[in-house]
């Protein structure tokens, strides 16, 4: 007991000084709007209050304070809120001595308040609190005089009789008033500046006292406080979904290689990405937990990153996908390179693949180099990889002679909508869980859209060797178009141009590390790996080996070929090519003329 006589005045005394020493300030940024005292002028059954002046040491009737000996104006003679053209007076902040002298009695109610709004609560919980601090029934009214918190008793039928003077208390008109409504003593009370303001109104069996009074209209306070500052971070958080989803449409602007549709979509306030003429991919692997703070302690004011972008991405939920100009410091390396460097090194469970530096035009193409690297660096001590693999299948076949098998090929969709072309770009490389999250539909919609390219194709898309011939075509062919051949040229086999001399020369290249790796039976694991159609369990089964071992093969052939085999898959297509040219099964997935068709 004697401890707490001493704790109570000490957090009375603090918080006393507090105020007073923020006292210019609170009033200056309007966290409290005070009033003058004003007497109370009975008009029927309710009282209302009105501008007025009371003398030192007087209550706002004119009649002196009764225990206070510093002659103060009482608490109940002040609103911490006014109607449009009331006077501000400084005399609020002399009755804040009078309510901390009655808070002091338990300063572990005190505490429990504090609390309450710092944590923070619900309303219920802070109407709950002023229940049973001065045994009244609750209701904080908000926009539209909807009940947006009451404790458990209180009686939402009076509301109807207070309609009228709850809408004045909202517009502004009323400040305060107090009234009875049958034998209830109703006390209503409206806080803020702004139009709608929120009401709090407790009821109870008699008239508030001055002091319970003042309690309630700096629970009321808070309560605004607290509902401004949520309104605040909500607005905050809205702010920042369409930045994110604003980061997220430039860069698919650009992974389509159309930089002036990403320009126009800045409105004015472009990013000095897209000024660059080369870029490099930076794809950071992290918990989804951590791609919103890193995002916020990057940001600058404009809403980008300086000389690059950090966007989230939407198929993998670990991957924060980050174009860095690439001569935007001559010097050395970007800024924004160094920052995720240095998160590699203070985050054990972070990873990073860089590409190489590419054109803007070409951001696609770096982002798939830095998928592929990011894969070695799961796999690496120093988790950071840069693109150091070979060039892909499509980019060394003869030109003219594989546009033409691509186009002939990929025919049949000229009739089927852009969009199902579009998303079987995407299903053929990635995982269909993935385009859907990606594309923002369900999953049952890709299938349905995958289901009618196979029908005009005559694949199986099911079947890995299928996926990557026609993810071969589409790659041939562009993303703009799949219906513009080259007339004059009859279209070969694609097993002619998986017998030409640059195909034979990078599958041999492409497959010479998994030969000379250890252990020794690397090269029949992976084999096995695609001959099962990438089922693990079936893979196991055929070498006999465990399914650990068959992953633990996969990831070190990651690491060798520089592709992406296990998280998205993007690196499957060019390790089926590579085997089928140096002698592994051919593309038997396929129909018999799919090889060939006639323009």
């Amino acid at each position: 007991m004697a401890k707490e006589s001493v704790i109570a005045p000490t957090i009375a005394s603090l918080v006393s000084r507090t105020l007073y020493f923020c006292q210019p300030l609170t009033e200056a940024v309007g966290l409290v709007q005070p009033f003058e005292d004003r007497p109370l002028h009975h008009h029927g059954d309710v009282v209302r209050k009105t501008r007025g002046r009371a003398g030192p040491g007087q209550a706002a009737d004119g009649t002196p304070c009764a225990g206070d000996p510093g002659h103060l104006p009482c608490a109940a003679g002040v609103r911490p809120t006014h109607p449009q053209g009331a006077t501000r007076s400084r005399a609020t902040f002399a009755s804040l001595p009078a309510f901390l002298f009655t808070m002091q009695k338990n300063s572990e109610s005190l505490g429990e308040l504090l609390r309450l709004i710092r944590r923070p609560s619900p309303p219920r919980e802070v109407l709950a609190w002023l229940e049973h601090r001065i045994d009244v029934d609750a209701a904080w009214v908000g926009r539209g005089l909807a009940v947006q918190a009451a404790t458990a008793r209180f009686p939402a039928e009076i509301l109807g009789a207070l309609r009228e003077q709850l809408e004045r208390l909202a517009d502004g008109r009323l400040a305060a008033a107090t009234l009875r409504v049958g034998t209830r003593a109703v006390h209503i009370e409206a806080f803020g500046l702004r139009a709608q303001r929120p009401v709090l109104v407790t009821v109870g069996a008699s008239a508030l006292s001055r002091e319970s009074a003042a309690l309630a209209s700096y629970v009321g306070t808070l309560l605004e406080l607290q509902g401004r500052a949520s309104a605040a971070d909500s607005s905050l958080r809205d702010y920042e979904d369409k930045a994110r989803q604003l980061r997220f449409a430039v860069l698919t602007a650009l992974m389509t290689g159309d930089i002036t549709l990403a320009r126009r979509m800045t409105t004015g306030d472009v990013p000095p990405l897209l000024d660059a003429e080369r870029v490099r991919v930076y794809l950071l692997s992290c918990p989804d937990a951590d791609r919103d703070r890193l995002v916020r302690a990057h940001l600058d004011s404009s809403g980008y990153h300086g000389s690059g972008l950090m966007v989230h991405c939407p198929a993998f939920k670990d991957h924060l996908i980050c174009p860095i100009a690439e001569d935007a410091e001559p010097d050395g390396r970007p800024e924004q390179a160094e920052v995720l460097r240095r998160l590699i090194g203070d985050n054990s469970g972070y990873a990073l693949g860089i590409s190489r530096a590419h054109p803007l035009t070409l951001t696609a193409t770096a982002y798939g180099e830095a998928l592929h690297a990011l894969a070695v660096a799961r796999n690496s001590p120093r988790r950071m990889a840069a693109y150091r693999g070979r060039p892909s299948l499509a980019h060394l076949l003869p030109r003219q002679e594989a546009l033409a098998w691509a186009t002939a090929f990929l025919a049949p969709l000229h009739d089927l909508p852009k969009t199902t072309v579009d998303v079987t770009r995407l299903a053929v490389t990635f995982p269909r869980s993935a385009v859907a999250r990606l594309l923002h539909i369900s999953r049952t919609t890709v299938a349905a859209h995958c289901r009618r390219a196979e029908d005009a194709l005559g694949v199986d898309l099911s079947d890995v060797r299928a996926r990557a011939t026609v993810d071969l075509a589409l790659s041939l062919t562009g993303p703009q178009s799949v219906a513009t051949g080259l007339p004059h040229l009859v279209p070969p086999h694609l097993e002619d141009l998986l017998r030409t001399g640059p195909a034979v020369d990078w599958a041999e290249s492409f497959l010479r590390p998994l030969h000379a790796a250890r252990p020794s039976t690397l090269h029949i694991t992976v084999s096995a790996w695609i001959d099962a159609d990438t089922d693990a369990r079936r893979t196991a089964a055929r070498v006999g080996l465990s399914r650990n071992t068959v992953r633990a093969h996969l990831r070190a052939a990651e690491s060798l070929l520089n592709r992406d085999l296990l998280t998205t898959g993007s690196g499957i297509h060019d390790l089926v090519h590579a085997l089928s040219v140096t002698g592994g099964r051919p593309h038997t997935a396929l129909r018999a003329d799919a090889f060939w068709r006639s323009p």
